[in-house]
Formats: C-alpha cells, sequence, structure tokens
C-alpha cells in the first residue's frame, strides 16, 4: 500500500488568487495592515502567513494569537465570496482530474491532501474547482499544525489508523509545486515529486533534490510510473 498526498494551490488547482485576496482583507480588516505586499504565500500555512506577516508589522505572538481565530473565519468569509462572485473561479490544473481517476482506480494506492490550507478552506477551493474532496482518504491541513514540516508526520499517522498498519516514509509520496513541498517529508522519509505548475520552475524544484519532478501531471502514465514502479 502507498499514500499519495497532494497540495492544493499551484498542483491540484490555481484559485485564480482569491486565497490572497481573502486573506489580505482579513489581515487589513484585523491588523490595519496586509503586510508586505512581496511576501510569497506559497508553500506556507495559512497561521504561518497570518504570524510571519504580522510578526514583520511589529505585533508580538500573544496579539497575533488573540485574534487569529476570528482572522481565519473573516478570511472563510471573503474565500467564500470570492469564489462564489464568478469572475475568477479556481480551476483544476492540466492532467488533475484524469491522475485523480486513475490513482484512484488503483488499489495498492489512497489518496490524500497535504495542504497549508486550514480544512474550511481547502474545501471551498476544492468544491469550487470541481474536485470531490471525498476521493482524498488521509488529509493533513494546515488547522492541524501551523509548521509544514509536521503535516507529513500527521498523515502518516492518520494513514495507519485508517489503513490499520504503519507506512514507511518510502511508501508516501508528497506532490507539490514549491521547495516547501519537497523538503516536508525529509523527516519521515517521504518519497517528493515536484510539479511546475506553480511559481517555481522544473530547474528551481531539481535543486531541492525531489524523488521526481514534471512540468505539469497530464502525463497520467509516467506519473503513476514513478509511483507504481518505485
Amino acid at each position: 500500500m502507498k499514500l499519495v498526498l497532494f497540495d492544493i494551490d499551484g498542483t491540484l488547482l490555481s484559485s485564480e488568487g482569491a486565497g490572497k485576496r481573502a486573506m489580505q482583507g482579513a489581515l487589513s480588516h484585523f491588523f490595519g495592515s496586509s503586510g508586505d505586499p512581496a511576501y510569497r504565500y506559497d508553500g506556507k500555512t495559512d497561521r504561518q502567513i497570518v504570524r510571519d506577516l504580522m510578526r514583520a508589522n511589529g505585533h508580538d505572538d500573544a496579539y497575533i494569537d488573540e485574534r487569529m481565530g476570528a482572522l481565519l473565519d473573516l478570511y472563510l468569509e471573503g474565500l467564500s465570496r470570492e469564489v462564489a462572485s464568478g469572475e475568477r473561479i479556481p480551476r483544476t490544473l492540466p492532467g488533475i482530474p484524469a491522475l485523480l481517476d486513475e490513482l484512484e482506480s488503483r488499489e495498492q494506492l489512497t489518496l490524500g491532501l497535504l495542504t497549508g490550507n486550514i480544512e474550511p478552506g481547502a474545501k471551498v477551493k476544492l468544491a469550487a474547482a470541481g474536485v470531490d474532496v471525498s476521493r482524498f482518504r488521509v488529509n493533513a491541513f494546515g488547522s492541524d499544525h501551523e509548521h509544514r514540516p509536521e503535516l507529513p508526520g500527521v498523515a502518516q499517522r492518520r494513514a495507519a489508523e485508517l489503513l490499520g498498519r504503519e507506512l514507511n516514509g518510502d511508501a508516501i509520496y508528497v506532490i507539490g509545486d514549491t521547495p516547501a513541498d519537497i523538503r516536508c517529508g525529509e523527516a519521515i522519509g517521504a518519497r517528493a515529486i515536484g510539479v511546475a505548475t506553480g511559481h517555481y520552475s522544473v530547474e528551481d524544484l531539481r535543486q531541492h533534490d525531489p524523488f521526481a519532478v514534471f512540468q505539469d501531471l497530464s502525463d497520467t502514465s509516467a506519473v503513476v510510473r514513478v509511483i507504481l514502479d518505485a
């Protein structure tokens, strides 16, 4: 049995900036500023984004934590409005529908999510892009831990509970579009598959020594071979 964990933004789908706009609105409401416009959201958890930006604006952790829950609630409201506006609807990235169908059909594979999105936000984005979240049976969200490198361990423990047996790290594949996705599974020995459908090129991702890297996930058979033949 193998576990295949997908990142969401830049890997499964493009949210067309909906998440960033909603987060900026929530940050401005609670802190009077959305933070450094050059800050990179990709590869971060939602809570980390809030903390990084507001620390840089001079706020201490206690002040940030007091507002974190309400801020994320407001973010979710904004995200729901963004995806319902019909202007820039989240969309799946090349090859995703066919790849999910093929992987899901393999009895020896279990699909999951490993994402910095808090769970409700992940569900909003996936639903808006037409992806059924129930396809993913083992998940680790940004609401499970603020630090992304902790999430593969969360997924590994949940897989053991679901499957009734432990999975070694080399039976776990993390598919993502950022260096953070590639590095996050190192502690458990997971295998990372990079995909250059976000802001990083194939060459950028190769520098972080992934198990494999693709321009996109449209070559279903090639991606499946990497997972099954290892």
